[in-house]
């Protein structure tokens, strides 16, 4: 597992051939993307804890690189309160992209409002050749707000060819399908750990099945699918080889990965 100013320059030194990108896994729903040149942090969830089962691979403070910081939600594994000021701080040049409906409390932890820009699934970010594009998520529910839009956002990234979508956390709804349809997929960030009566009562709010999410990698057929937000607290957990199971015998023409936190993986051009 790397770790720390290690797994950073790891990133900064990792070369990529045009039409490919390389992630490492940062823990729950927590991404470093690579895409050219271009660094992409997507819930970075680096808050130290002892609720944590796996501990933050990195200070925020030593996240330098960051072009882009993505929060697709405001619960704090996914926009981290402790994190995000740091790295804006640590990254000068970074901007954040939020939900509208999240963005008071991003200006609220000291980041300039010219850096976060508060997003809705109608608004599109371009900037030279990088696209986000954000796709409304129910997390549990499809909730939306009348003046400011879905809170819980997931974002399609196209850059150099290259198309990834990372969920944050969903639920499948009617209509995601047909949604991500006008993507052709390299890589697809999925949530796992589910959901029940009991988790909900307490306020835990749920997510896509291990089945949910492998029937919903079916229909979109991406390059890859990665599975997530299955480790981190006890309480909300669920077994990835359950998921790898049920792909094995149902798609077994689809690639996914499961792996350590801080790998470095790559994903090479389309052939």
């Amino acid at each position: 597992m790397t770790t720390g100013r290690a797994l950073v320059e790891g990133i900064n030194t990792t070369v990529l051939q045009p039409g490919s990108l390389a992630f490492w896994w940062l823990g729950q729903m927590g991404y470093a993307v690579k895409i050219q040149n271009t660094v992409f942090y997507i819930d970075p969830f680096l808050a130290p804890g002892r609720f944590r089962n796996v501990p933050p691979l990195l200070d925020a403070a030593e996240v330098t690189n960051a072009d882009w910081v993505l929060g697709t939600h405001d619960h704090g594994d996914h926009i981290d309160p402790w994190a995000f000021p740091r790295i804006a701080e640590a990254s000068p040049q970074a901007r954040f992209l939020c939900s509208r409906v999240a963005r008071a409390h991003v200006l609220s932890l000291g980041i300039a409002p010219e850096r976060v820009i508060g997003l809705d699934e109608r608004f599109i970010v371009q900037e030279d050749d990088t696209t986000i594009t954000p796709v409304a998520s129910a997390h549990e529910f499809l909730d939306h707000d009348p003046e400011l839009g879905y809170p819980y956002l997931g974002f399609v990234i196209e850059q150099d060819g290259v198309a990834l979508y990372h969920a944050g956390d969903t639920t499948r709804y009617e209509g995601l399908v047909l949604k991500l349809k006008n993507w052709s997929l390299d890589v697809a960030f999925l949530p796992i750990n589910g959901r029940d009566a009991e988790r909900l009562s307490r306020n835990c709010i749920g997510n896509m099945t291990y089945q949910e999410t492998v029937d919903l990698a079916g229909e979109l057929e991406p390059r890859l699918t990665v599975p997530g937000h299955y480790e981190m607290f006890s309480n909300n957990a669920e077994d990835p080889q359950r998921f790898a199971d049920y792909m094995r015998v149902k798609y077994s023409h689809l690639e996914y990965w499961i792996g350590e936190h801080g790998q470095c993986v790559i994903v090479p051009q389309r052939q």
